[in-house]
């Protein structure tokens, strides 16, 4: 209880220019990618293959340029660098290619040292990167109940430093967890809660993200399923205890067991991000996984990018006031008229309806004469304009010049 108290109720998490952006609080939600895939489908080819460098920086462009997806994750584990500084060489990617808040992870406490340095080299100093800080780092407990060296360190590190921390559970219910959703949240909430008192214990006051979540384990495949309805009801109860306990909440949304981004990856990545954005639920990522978490695809990242905006015109709801009621404009049109000339369509039409970019609501003939694309194409097509055409705002070649020396340094 003494660590629930001290814990801060509310992390704000700032971009790379010091703005603040996203307010862990209430019921606002966030988006953004997951990590550790070791595969990616390759955006030019349409392969899947091993995950390499260049992904993450292809991830933090796309991201920087997609208007709902709200902060960076690697999306995916590289291959063709140092494996042990994967980790290191992903942030480097990252700092570079967006402005929007960073969410990390790293092997352990030495890598997660040379990220903070690099943090600190972008942000001018840690007490800058402590007043505004733009990124949160990931640790995690194995469970049931247990807490490993690496995954202390970096809690203890990130506590110590006064950073925000994200420190929850994977489980996987029947697996490392109870196969019951009641059951995996009551070990889930145990090993969340050892890692806040810590946090607490290292330095009163610092910011911890916390959750429990997890998914089933599919019995007939012996996969852990991120598509299964199990996998969004465990993070929305999740986020319900958390909202209770008043800490900052790790949810994840816009994920698919599916191999391919097809009409299952859209059917599950929609319920799931329905669900999240309806839970209240703070940082959400793993938006872009497909095939049970091991691959991650820029299509799918670009897809759910739609289906976020199309949700949170959904969870907006209805404003009713005077303007909006119309009485004097329906009294005006009167019987048997029609609203499309009038200075109050004009007026509401851009922000009381939500407009698509990538679903189609062309007329038959139109639609075919413009190629007849299906959503798939859309959506490869836009991954490609953006890729080409996006340029991300700059680092200075002093600060990119630090980044590189702390990558040597680490090599």
């Amino acid at each position: 209880k003494k660590a629930l108290n001290s814990a801060p109720s509310r992390v704000v998490l700032c971009d790379r220019n010091g703005n603040r952006k996203l307010f862990l609080e209430g019921n606002n939600s966030y988006f953004g990618p997951g990590p550790t895939c070791p595969h990616f489908i390759d955006p030019a080819t349409g392969e899947r293959r091993k995950a390499i460098k260049q992904d993450v920086v292809d991830t933090a462009i796309v991201t920087d340029a997609l208007p709902n997806i709200d902060f960076v994750m690697s999306l995916c584990m590289i291959s063709d660098h140092t494996p042990e500084l994967a980790d290191v060489h992903e942030f480097h990617a990252m700092l570079q290619n967006t402005t929007k808040p960073i969410v990390g992870w790293t092997f352990d406490v030495f890598g997660l040292s040379d990220v903070v340095d690099m943090c600190c080299a972008v942000a001018g100093s840690l007490e800058e990167l402590q007043r505004n800080p733009f990124i949160a780092m990931y640790s995690e407990p194995t469970t049931p109940l247990t807490h490993s060296k690496n995954a202390l360190d970096k809690l203890l590190f990130l506590s110590g430093k006064k950073l925000p921390v994200v420190y929850t559970p994977g489980m996987i219910l029947g697996g490392t967890a109870p196969v019951t959703i009641a059951g995996a949240l009551a070990v889930g909430v145990a090993d969340n809660l050892t890692g806040l008192l810590l946090s607490q214990l290292k330095r009163e006051g610092s910011p911890f993200i916390g959750a429990a979540p997890g998914g089933p384990l599919d019995m007939k495949t012996m996969q852990h399923s991120y598509g299964a309805p199990e996998w969004s009801l465990q993070h929305a109860a999740s986020t319900d205890i958390f909202h209770y306990l008043n800490i900052p909440i790790w949810s994840a949304a816009g994920a698919s067991d599916s191999k391919v981004v097809d009409q299952q990856a859209a059917l599950e990545s929609t319920l799931q991000i329905t669900a999240s954005a309806l839970s209240g639920a703070h940082l959400i990522h793993d938006v872009g996984f497909i095939d049970l978490g091991m691959t991650g695809s820029l299509d799918q990242l670009v897809m759910c990018d739609e289906i976020i905006g199309m949700v949170r015109r959904f969870i907006n709801g209805v404003d009713v006031d005077e303007g909006r009621l119309a009485v004097d404009v329906i009294s005006a049109v009167g019987p048997g008229g029609q609203f499309m000339g009038e200075e109050h369509t004009f007026r509401y039409f851009k922000n009381e309806l939500w407009n698509p970019t990538l679903l189609d609501r062309q007329a038959y003939a139109d639609w075919k004469s413009q190629g007849g694309k299906e959503m798939g194409v859309r959506i490869a097509e836009k991954v490609q304009k953006i890729l080409n055409e996006h340029k991300p705002e700059p680092l200075s070649e002093e600060v990119v010049r630090k980044l590189d020396e702390i990558v040597e340094r680490a090599e």
